[in-house]
């Protein structure tokens, strides 16, 4: 196809480490049709399609390899870090699901949704990290699940894996959807790490709404 796509990764550890790889591609360079085949053929858990930001708004659709969504979390994140570090920090992302508002502080940037807007997630608490560890992503064959077990409960800090087989991901490394819905089901803010060490944080509020924060790396640009 020729098209360009950058690729970021969210919810890195403070070092950089870690994260889940986001592609991140110009809405204008790819027509609505050949959207879900680029996503495919990048093969990031989701891959976005961006507007030009007009009134500190901007436009994103986000698609896995295998399905379109109305909203997910970690390109939320990585897209409105990525407008803050092209000089066009937004305020809102328009995403179809509704309007998801951004914050930008210090190291971290911050979006604002609704655990109703995330995919349907099987939860499942385990008794520790020895038991998530034990999970083998071929386990699965249909569905969103995500494992959970607390760390730390009294600090709210949590540790977890997330399989999607029906979205084309066989393990997904950090899942900002699935933190805002497990916040917004515990009614607590949380400091999650997923995978290998993605870290997560959450802020609950008792109106419906969770903000969802990460640090964001840059990590390369690929032309498929």
């Amino acid at each position: 196809m020729g098209v360009r796509v950058e690729v970021v990764r969210v919810f890195t550890d403070s070092t950089g480490r870690f994260g889940n790889e986001l592609g991140l591609v110009s809405a204008a360079e790819v027509a609505e049709p050949d959207r879900q085949v680029l996503a495919a053929k990048a093969g990031y858990s989701e891959t976005v399609f961006l507007g030009e930001p007009v009134d500190d708004v901007a436009q994103v659709r986000i698609f896995t390899p295998a399905v379109e969504l109305p909203f997910a979390g970690h390109p939320t994140v990585g897209t409105a870090w990525w407008f803050g570090q092209q000089g066009t920090p937004v305020r809102t992302l328009d995403v179809p699901a509704g309007q998801v508002a951004v914050e930008y502080a210090d190291t971290l940037t911050w979006i604002t949704a609704r655990g109703a807007w995330a995919p349907d997630f099987v939860f499942h608490q385990v008794a520790d990290a020895e038991e998530l560890a034990a999970l083998r992503p071929d386990e699965f064959a249909a569905a969103q699940h995500y494992f959970w077990t607390w760390v730390d409960e009294h600090r709210g800090s949590v540790r977890s894996r997330m399989f999607a087989p029906a979205m084309g991901i066989a393990e997904d490394e950090a899942t900002g959807a699935a933190a805002v819905a497990i916040t917004a089901r515990l009614g607590r803010g949380l400091t999650i790490t997923q995978g290998q060490g993605s870290q997560i944080f959450t802020e609950w509020d008792s109106d419906g709404w969770v903000r969802l924060g990460g640090r964001v790396v840059s990590e390369t640009v690929l032309d498929l």
